[in-house]
Order: structure tokens, then sequence, then C-alpha cells
């Protein structure tokens, strides 16, 4: 795996039920460095595969990697993948199965030039695609007070947040914020004595709330949300085939309440069957082997013929 550098969560749970089939068009959004690509790929004899992702070094890696182990040739956009409903209607195509995993890959997190993890020093950048974009260095020495307390209560849920962000706005002042580490002491000094008591780094919901608002992350996965909804009315006419499985993988509670809601809302609509009531999560085995596959949850469902 070394040369991968991720390892895809719930492979088995994935496979079970999105089921891929002989002449699917199988559609990864966030194709990372490829496994669950390939591993759904070799499933089956599909149609094409296509691969979404906003990380053009990782795009570039799973498309090479799926030819080489399946010898098919995806299909690849460097785009978000809430783009996915446009741009597959546009080039006429339509899903059988659709994965979004919406963890990052192993390798992002590992490289400190990326500034997603607070262990490791490097620059306070958090761009999944780092063509374009702010950076959270931007949001950390910019954003008011209450801006950066709102941003760590609202997308990091954490209890600390107004200490937090009065804790950066006074370091800042006295010289930019700009490196992973000393983000990470900062919250940590918010913290004071509480520190020790955490179950978690402290620095942990901060830094998650940054990515989460760097990268958009809310805004693609309910457009992404309201895309699968608007297919299922359409019928034959949407992005999606009737009989399609959609699967979503969170990593937070934010994401996974969002998609419960949509895939609840779309069954009870009799437009979709969820193929699993409560999320399906990682087990002991291997959270063991994968400690990152920790906080996964897993949900999915069915499209169905939409309603005359």
């Amino acid at each position: 795996m070394c040369g991968i550098g991720h390892i895809p969560v719930l492979p088995n749970e994935v496979l079970d039920a999105l089921s891929p089939s002989d002449g699917d068009v199988i559609v990864d959004l966030t194709a990372g460095r490829g496994g669950h690509a390939s591993m759904l790929a070799k499933q089956c004899a599909p149609s094409n595969v296509i691969l979404f992702d906003l990380d053009a070094q990782n795009l570039s890696f799973a498309s090479t990697r799926l030819e080489r182990e399946t010898s098919i040739k995806p299909i690849c956009f460097h785009a978000n993948f809430a783009t996915a409903a446009q741009t597959m209607s546009k080039q006429g195509l339509k899903a059988d199965v659709l994965l979004a995993d919406l963890g990052f890959a192993s390798n992002q997190m590992d490289e400190p030039e990326r500034g997603l993890s607070f262990l490791r020093e490097g620059p306070l950048d958090m761009r999944l695609n780092q063509s374009s974009g702010r950076t959270a260095a931007t949001i950390v020495n910019e954003y008011s007070e209450q801006e950066l307390a709102d941003l760590i209560f609202t997308k990091g849920e954490d209890p600390f947040s107004r200490q937090i962000a009065r804790k950066i706005v006074s370091e800042r002042a006295k010289e930019p914020i700009l490196s992973t580490t000393r983000l990470a002491n900062v919250v940590r000094d918010a913290y004071g004595s509480k520190a020790r008591a955490s179950r978690m780094n402290p620095a942990t919901r901060t830094f998650m709330a940054l990515r989460i608002a760097v990268n958009d992350e809310l805004m693609a996965l309910d457009a992404l949300l309201h895309d699968v909804e608007a297919s299922c009315r359409k019928g034959a006419e949407g992005w999606l085939q009737p009989d399609a499985r959609v699967g979503v993988i969170s990593f937070h509670s934010l994401e996974d309440r969002k998609v419960k809601q949509s895939f609840t809302a779309l069954e009870k609509a009799g437009l979709a069957t969820r193929l699993n009531r409560k999320p399906i999560q990682a087990t002991d085995e291997e959270v063991a082997s994968n400690p990152r596959a920790r906080p996964a949850k897993f949900r999915a469902m069915r499209v169905l013929h939409a309603s005359s």
C-alpha cells in the first residue's frame, strides 16, 4: 500500500450496497487514490468508469491505477463533485453506481505542504485544489473574532470556539499565524488545563472547521444531494439511471445528518429506497488496520422510477 498512499474505507460494505453489474456506468465523485473505483470496477465489466477529484495529482494517479489494474481507461474530470450532474448531463452520461467519499486521501494528510495536519509543520493552506481559492491562513488572519467563533462552532462543533477565536485574534496581532503547528499550539493554549482532559487533540475540530470552509465542503454536499433528488424526480430524464445505487461516506456529523435527511425524504416521496436505516461503520478489525476509518459513516440508497 505504500505506493498507493491510501486505504479505502468500508470496502466490503460499499461493494455489497452498490452491487456493480456488467454494463454499469460507475462514478466515483471523490476519486482520491482510486481505491474505491478500482475495487468497484473489478467486480464487473463496466461500460464506463468516471472519476471526479479536485486534486489533480490524485486524479492522475487514480486514472493510471485504474487502467493498470483493470485495463479500463476512465473518463476524468478535474472538478468539484458539486458539478457532477451538470458535467455528466452535458456528456450524455448516466450513472448506475455513484459513490462520494467525503474524507480526504491519506496522502493529502501526510504531505506537510498541504497544511491539513496539526501534527506536522507546514503552511496553513488546506486547499484540496491548490491551484485556486483562499487558504486557511487567509481565514485565520482576516476573519473577525465573531466570524472565527461562529465558524469553529458551526463547522467544527467545538464548545470552546469563543475561547479559541479570542486567542487566535490575540496571537495574530503579535505576528500572523501562518503555520499548522503554530495554530495548533494557539488552540491548545486556548483550551488551557482542559487540553489534558480532551479525548482528542484540541486542534482537531478547529482544523476540521477550517478545511470544510476552505473547500466549501458542505455547500458541495448540498449541491450534490439537490442534484440527486432532482434526478430522482426526473426519472429516465435525469443523470442517474432509475435503478442507480448511490452511496455517501461521511466523516462528520453535519455531513451524515444532511445525507440521512436527504435519503429519508426521497424514500418518503417514493423516489428511492434506503439500503441501510442506520449508518454503516467500520468494524473493530478494520479500525485496527486502518484507524482513519473510525469516524466513517456510510449510507446508501437505490433510485426508483419517478412517480407520475
